[in-house]
């Protein structure tokens, strides 16, 4: 076996990080540290440890990247003194690429967040993200508290370069190796158009970049914030997303809007002025971590990378239904489609998204509601075969959710037969798409008015599978004959 070079072997010391480190904490601290943990790695290439003597811990960085340890270091320096909540540094050794910052504990924001959650958010953890919400305008206000911008690495501002990174890294590292088919041209035309709407945002605020579950710690319940090196001059509206739209953290889609208006008034953002623009900002997010998850999934072959995948698919799912671009981009709106309607993306992992059966009631004479935002799946059902209600006085006034109403078509034979079917069909759907990690399913229910027989099979339908699959459903009546539920 041949000998290494000086070369080889100058390499491989430096990417011994143990060594530096325990000389930089006995030149810090004045004693050889006792114990030397790893901890576990992150997505970059640095590598963190747990260094301990007597009762003092500290976490030891080996950072190969000497521009962002900078950051990092600088800007932690500004934080401490304006008093924000970021680890102390207590040494560093630049050349060699280590430093030594306070231990913050084991309790990210995520891990709280796992633990406690049930099959709702519970109130300590949704305090424990308002707190963190609380401080965001804080860091989001360094700009004009004098941050020192020149430290930013790789760039001083999310400009268009930044964009177009972002872009690209979803276009070649998700887009072509998840085989999800686009009209390159077309997508960079509306690459472009979607770069000029998202800098058309106000930006003079500090943007964390990576404000998400994992990078914020918690110790005797308050929250600590690590991992800002990538931050720079901004939009509001992309740390608020990056926290929201955290792919594992999996909140459900009512805390995201809850937290987002809570955000909104402890920042005194005006309300239209931020919603205009955020959607947009939640996308190019989404697309950023599919670019990593692409490039550490797909290229790097670490398939645990691809288990958010499934996650990304559904948020992405639930913007294209409930969030309209104020900037149009046919070709990407297409490929956000094509992502959607994929079973294949949703397969990774022991992912269980849960399903959701959005139910709906309609009249024939207003036209058959299309899924113009979805899979353009599901069923549609013909209720005008059915008795009806309506051509007895006593019912006119009355809906499909009224007892009386209720009372009369449980009655008949023939609606009986009819939900019967209805519920064997949809059910052979809902027990497939759960277990293929499908999100959505659609039904639709129609009659002559959309009043009483349509409303009633509706209500009925979701009833039924609430019972038996413990599925989530969303009832809406089109034509407005009571609430949606």
């Amino acid at each position: 076996m041949p000998l290494k070079n000086k070369e080889a072997q100058t390499a491989e010391l430096k990417s011994q990080p143990e060594a530096p480190l325990r000389a930089l904490y006995k030149k810090t601290f004045g004693a050889e540290p006792e114990g030397f943990e790893p901890l576990k790695a992150d997505g970059s290439a640095r590598r963190l440890f747990r260094l301990t003597g007597g009762k003092r811990t500290v976490i030891g960085v080996f950072g190969p990247d000497k521009l962002e340890n900078r950051a990092f270091l600088e800007f932690s320096r500004h934080f401490r003194a304006q008093k924000l909540p970021v680890p102390e540094i207590y040494g560093e050794d630049a050349p060699q690429g280590v430093y030594l910052e306070e231990d913050l504990g084991n309790t990210t924001l995520f891990e709280f967040l796992s633990a406690e959650r049930g099959a709702e958010i519970p109130p300590q953890v949704l305090g424990a993200y308002k707190k963190v919400l609380d401080w965001l305008p804080k860091f989001q206000s360094q700009v004009k508290a004098g941050l020192d911008l020149k430290f930013c690495y790789p760039r001083a501002a999310f400009d268009r370069q930044s964009i177009m990174w972002d872009l690209n890294y979803f276009k070649y590292y998700f887009l072509k190796l998840a085989k999800i088919p686009f009209n390159e041209a077309k997508l960079e035309d509306d690459f472009a158009r979607f770069a000029d709407f998202l800098l058309e945002a106000p930006s003079d605020y500090f943007l964390y970049r990576d404000f998400q579950s994992r990078n914020i710690m918690l110790r005797n319940g308050e929250p600590w914030f690590i991992d800002y090196q990538g931050g720079r001059r901004g939009a509001a509206q992309y740390d608020v997303a990056s926290l929201l739209y955290d792919g594992k953290a999996d909140l459900p889609p009512e805390t995201r809007v809850e937290l987002c208006k809570y955000y909104q008034e402890a920042s005194g953002q005006d309300a239209a002025g931020f919603m205009k623009y955020y959607p947009a900002f939640v996308y190019v997010r989404i697309m950023q971590a599919m670019g990593a998850y692409g490039l550490r999934g797909f290229y790097e072959r670490k398939t645990h990378f691809l288990a958010s995948v499934p996650y990304a698919v559904r948020n992405l799912e639930w913007l294209l239904r409930n969030s309209e671009l104020e900037v149009k981009t046919p070709e990407l709106t297409a490929c956000f489609k094509r992502i959607a309607a994929s079973s294949y993306l949703r397969q990774f992992g022991q992912t269980r998204l849960g399903l959701t059966v959005r139910i709906m009631s309609f009249s024939y004479k207003n036209g058959v509601p299309l899924d113009d935002r979805g899979h353009g799946g599901g069923f549609i059902f013909d209720c005008r075969a059915l008795p009806n209600p309506g051509r007895y006085a006593e019912y006119a006034q009355l809906t499909g959710r009224d007892k009386p109403v209720a009372e009369f078509l449980k009655k008949e034979p023939e609606v009986e037969k009819f939900l019967a079917g209805v519920f064997s069909i949809t059910g052979q759907s809902v027990e497939n798409y759960q277990t293929r990690n499908f999100t959505s399913l659609s039904v639709a229910f129609g009659c002559t008015g959309g009043r009483h027989r349509s409303v009633y099979c509706a209500e009925a339908l979701a009833a039924h599978l609430k019972l038996k699959y413990g599925a989530r459903v969303e009832v809406t009546h089109r034509e407005n004959w009571g609430a949606a539920k």
